[in-house]
């Protein structure tokens, strides 16, 4: 089969694919919702069976959600607040991995480019959902201090816990805004407080919010002076972010140079491959070459590792 055939059938199955993902994204969310719902409402109440019917990707999620690694895929998901099912997630990697192919065999015509492209069109998903998860982790701790001194002056004003949050909740912005939403509509749904707050840590993994949690349960427990504790927790974090603001000024530079000389040598092959696609091809033609080729690869990944070792550092 030529590559053009190849190359044909992968783009009709892409686009098949595509259209069924995004119809499947925009049926689903109903369903997710009621699914949600029925979590908390169905606790402790032996809920009426409902015959109802199920599509196969529903049945697929259901199935998946029952394995390690689909519980730890949706754990996931939740972290960076993807509203996708887990068969939608791993869909959207599988397509995304068959474009990347596709898109090798357009632009280098090699097999062994192209299967090197699908990989890393797999993993494009995945790469989208960590930075996603970094940015909102970053923000919800940055966010943090402020929701703790507007609680501290809640509780010092006569308000619950509960009512503190929900305070919380309509005064600041996403995303710690609606995670403290959230914590106030579970306790509404029957969870208890401390329930509800491992949810919300479970979805957001930060050393500060554990830190937070743990004193809430332990004064809910113990008793004390709960407005003092979280102030001085308060003081904590932002003099916390504070030194982490000044920290990544410091390093800025060194890690804009660990992000340009590890590209820099992809960037030199795409653009051989655009003047001089003979000259550059006989690398991946060649056994030796190959080798050559997947050493580089390997240095380069390591030098880029270390660069973000060297100025990373914990506070």
């Amino acid at each position: 089969m030529s590559i053009v055939a190849i190359v044909a059938l992968i783009l009709v199955l892409t686009v098949s694919a595509s259209g069924w993902f995004f119809w499947r994204l925009l049926e689903s969310q109903a369903g997710v919702i009621q699914e949600r719902l029925e979590t908390y409402a169905s606790r402790g109440i032996a809920a009426p069976v409902r015959r109802e019917r199920r599509t196969i990707a529903v049945r697929l999620d259901r199935a998946l959600r029952q394995r390690p690694f689909g519980q730890h895929i949706a754990d996931e998901l939740a972290r960076a607040d993807l509203q996708l099912r887990v068969s939608e997630y791993l869909s959207l990697c599988l397509l995304s991995g068959v474009m990347g192919i596709l898109f090798g065999l357009l632009l280098f015509g090699t097999p062994v480019l192209a299967l090197l492209s699908g990989v890393v069109g797999l993993f494009l998903p995945r790469i989208y959902l960590r930075r996603r998860q970094a940015a909102r982790l970053k923000a919800f701790n940055d966010q943090l201090g402020d929701a703790l001194r507007l609680i501290v002056s809640s509780l010092r004003s006569g308000y619950s816990m509960l009512q503190s949050m929900q305070v919380v909740a309509s005064e600041l912005p996403e995303p710690i805004g609606p995670e403290f939403g959230r914590v106030v509509r579970e306790v509404g749904l029957g969870l208890s407080q401390e329930e509800a707050l491992r949810n919300m840590l479970r979805r957001i993994q930060s050393d500060d919010l554990d830190m937070v949690v743990t004193a809430i349960n332990v004064q809910h427990e113990v008793g004390g002076n709960l407005a003092e504790i979280l102030e001085t927790i308060s003081d904590t974090i932002s003099e916390r972010v504070r030194i982490q603001g000044e920290i990544k000024v410091l390093t800025a530079q060194q890690m804009l140079s660990g992000y340009l000389l590890s590209a820099l040598p992809f960037i030199v092959v795409l653009i051989l491959f655009v003047i001089n696609r003979s000259y550059i091809s006989q690398l991946f033609q060649d056994t030796c070459g190959l080798f050559v080729a997947a050493v580089a690869l390997l240095l380069v990944a390591l030098g880029f590792l270390l660069i973000r070792k060297i100025v990373s550092i914990q506070v």
